[in-house]
């Protein structure tokens, strides 16, 4: 079954609900294209852990992850949740375990309580045995504490006696497979598989999300069909690996985003590595505007600004327009409870006659700044309707206060009528 969403159609899954404290958030079924985010702190030091999910949540991250490696970090994992709650952070956390996550489950009950959702790679759980008796340890934890499972398969750790299995069927086959397509094949298995054995163990099928992460962008397309042509279990998309700046950005952009135009994907994360000193929040910033711009979220005003040409050898409209789409990011957590419908307004910063009066039009709220020789003022447009022209030097500070005005004249008359 599909169901139309925008331009694309949406994949069917299931509902699986996150609670925590009374709270909840629902990835899949017909609840939106959630944003995730992980958080690169030691989890064994729980203010500076707590800090940075603030950071990501009031960025706009909806779910954050936490890395839980060692006793030291589980024991305060219920610190985190209990900072978090004293500053009103309600966001859910995942605690992503790995090599001893049978562990630390069992050992720290407060910890698989705490969290929201559990994230389990059956590829780093051991081998024959002693991996299924892992694997069945963590699963009757999250049935007992009523937890929902993200499976996440990935390719740096695939299930090598899966793999060898595949790959020797394969070179005896008939007509034998490229080697990258069997190991494709091998993820989508030991995905679906391991949830499979998960419900024999008695976790719900509700209580399923599945990912097979990759880090080239036709390897996870193609993987990704195939996941959600096998299965209704809603799916968390992500490019592994990613990269840093620009290539980090175009390669997840590239990917996730053709699979969300076949209606693919519950949940993206942008694995960017941060640049020396750079700030973690970056990620859930690409993520909302990968969404956004696609037209299946609105989470934040946009901001249309020209790319500058010989025309503009001022940068006067980059410097305004850079000011306007971050003042109306900072503005979001205060605006998103107080003006309803403004994360859809379209603002326009244009940098001369050209294109500026026509983009200006367009958008809910615009601005034309002369360009190079061209006489100095910039009329305003609002609703399509030019309403002032501004000049001199405080244009900028002129034109945050219109936009600050039109906010609360447009939008907290749905407030208050509602």
């Amino acid at each position: 079954m599909t169901q139309e969403i925008g331009v694309a159609l949406r994949h069917q899954t299931r509902s699986v609900r996150l609670a925590w404290g009374g709270r909840s958030v629902t990835i899949g079924g017909t609840a939106p294209v959630l944003v995730q985010s992980m958080t690169n702190t030691d989890t064994a030091d729980p203010v500076a852990t707590a800090i940075q999910v603030k950071e990501l949540a009031l960025a706009g991250s909806e779910i954050v992850r936490i890395t839980v490696n060692t006793p030291e970090a589980a024991k305060e994992v219920s610190t985190i949740r209990e900072h978090l709650d004293r500053m009103g952070i309600y966001v859910p956390l995942v605690g992503d375990f790995h090599y001893n996550g049978h562990k630390l489950l069992t050992q720290f009950p407060d910890c698989a309580e705490a969290l929201s959702k559990y994230r389990i790679n059956p590829g780093n759980m051991g081998g024959g045995k002693k991996r299924d008796d892992n694997f069945a340890q963590m699963i009757e934890v999250a049935c007992r504490h009523n937890k929902p499972v993200r499976i996440g398969v990935n390719w740096g750790s695939l299930d090598q006696e899966l793999l060898a299995k595949m790959m020797d069927a394969n070179s005896q086959s008939s007509s034998p497979r490229d080697g990258r397509a069997v190991m494709r094949d091998a993820l989508v298995v030991s995905a679906i598989s391991n949830a499979q054995r998960a419900e024999e163990l008695g976790l719900p099928a509700d209580s399923i999300i599945l990912s097979c992460k990759v880090s080239h962008v036709q390897d996870l397309i193609a993987v990704y069909r195939d996941l959600a042509a096998r299965c209704d279990y809603p799916l968390h998309l992500g490019l592994t690996e990613a990269g840093m700046g620009s290539k980090g950005i175009v390669a997840s952009t590239a990917a996730l985003s053709v699979l969300l135009q076949m209606g693919i994907g519950d949940t993206i994360r942008i694995s960017l590595t941060p640049e020396p000193g750079g700030d973690r929040t970056k990620e859930v910033i690409v993520a909302q505007e990968i969404l956004q711009t696609m037209g299946l979220r609105a989470f934040t005003p946009m901001v249309v600004a020209c790319p500058g040409c010989g025309r503009t050898s001022s940068t006067v409209f980059q410097e305004l327009a850079d000011r306007i789409q971050t003042y109306l990011r900072n503005q979001m957590p205060n605006w998103k409870s107080r003006y309803p419908g403004v994360e859809s307004m379209n603002v326009a910063v244009m940098g001369c006659v050209v294109n500026g009066p026509g983009e200006s039009r367009h958008a809910d709220i615009g601005i034309s700044l002369p360009g190079t020789g061209e006489v100095p003022s910039a009329p305003v447009f609002v609703d399509g309707e030019r309403t002032v022209t501004l000049k001199g030097d405080h244009i900028a500070e002129e034109f945050q206060e219109i936009v600050e005005r039109y906010v609360a004249r447009r939008y907290g008359m749905i407030e208050t009528s509602t």
